[in-house]
């Protein structure tokens, strides 16, 4: 499985956003016509919601790739 991590720059995320944000969907359509089809997990459990608010420490799976969702570390 191909794993990537997305560095949030909010709070959160809404998951349509999130696919298209790391590269598996090419417009918003694409990314929601994917969650509602069944085929994208949240932390392994298969999610419908399409503005669903990822946050960091999440994990969400699509078609053999893991994004983890984390925040930028802290600049000193």
């Amino acid at each position: 499985m191909h794993e990537q991590t997305v560095l949030l720059t909010t709070e959160w995320i809404a998951l349509c956003d999130l696919l298209k944000v790391a590269g598996l969907a090419a417009s918003g359509g694409a990314a929601k016509a994917l969650v509602a089809s069944g085929a994208v997990r949240v932390d392994g459990v298969p999610e419908q919601r399409k503005t669903r608010k990822i946050r960091a420490g999440q994990t969400v799976e699509l078609a053999g790739v893991r994004i983890q969702v984390a925040t930028p570390a802290p600049q000193s």
